[in-house]
């Protein structure tokens, strides 16, 4: 079965429209962001960044100069704290000594350079790699999070055994090279997931019904 990705994009964006991600005023915001939105809410996530701007640390030598149990205090409301904190100040300490602090000038090297450099961070996967890459520094990467994994597995354009690599192939290989289109289709995927692609899928209204295989989602153990 030919994927119709092109297709299911426009019908997400049809229904939804822009979802305006990822929210941050800053590049480190939202670099601070995809560290803190593992394994929680973004409403959680907003509450710890907004501890972190109250307390006017919002810098990444700020942050790191931090006493690990004062940052892990900040960040309580995104869940996991103790661990995240680890994460971030591991992420922090690469920004500091490898780019003089400057997001900037670490989002001016080359993608894959940088992707293996960030997935050599302890407590970065490839999904937060992948999430600083396309939202901070703006390079065409494909989030290939569950919500996707589950949408285009259900229909059928894809194997649910696939991996997070193949499924980010799968997407890239058959759509532009595109930062922008990347971004809003991430976001699309998330938001049918929550509505309609559960665990348990509630495919009357989804806008992607109509391109459910015959007999309906396929399925597998989630």
């Amino acid at each position: 079965m030919t994927a119709p990705l092109q297709d299911a994009y426009d019908r997400l964006f049809e229904r939804y429209g822009p979802q305006q991600w990822w929210p941050g005023d800053s590049p480190l915001e939202i670099l601070v962001g995809t560290v803190l939105v593992q394994n929680t809410n973004w409403r959680n996530v907003e509450k710890a960044i907004d501890n972190l701007r109250e307390a006017g640390v919002m810098k990444a030598e700020r942050l790191y100069d931090l006493e690990p149990e004062e940052l892990a205090e900040l960040i309580r409301p995104a869940g996991y704290y103790q661990v995240k904190t680890k994460r971030l100040r591991n992420l922090l300490r690469l920004i500091l000594e490898q780019y003089e602090g400057s997001i900037e000038q670490m989002m001016s090297c080359d993608s894959h350079a940088l992707r293996e450099q960030l997935l050599g961070v302890n407590g970065i996967g490839p999904e937060t790699a992948d999430c600083i890459l396309l939202y901070v520094g703006n390079y065409p990467k494909f989030i290939a999070d569950g919500y996707a994994m589950r949408v285009a597995a259900r229909h059928g354009w894809i194997e649910f055994e696939a991996d997070y690599h193949g499924l980010q192939d799968f997407f890239e290989s058959r759509l532009p090279a595109d930062a922008q289109l990347y971004n809003e289709y991430h976001a699309l995927l998330v938001r049918v997931g929550k509505e309609h692609c559960k665990t348990k899928p509630q495919c009357e209204g989804c806008p992607l019904e109509e391109l459910l295989p015959d007999g309906g989602p396929r399925s597998a153990e989630w």
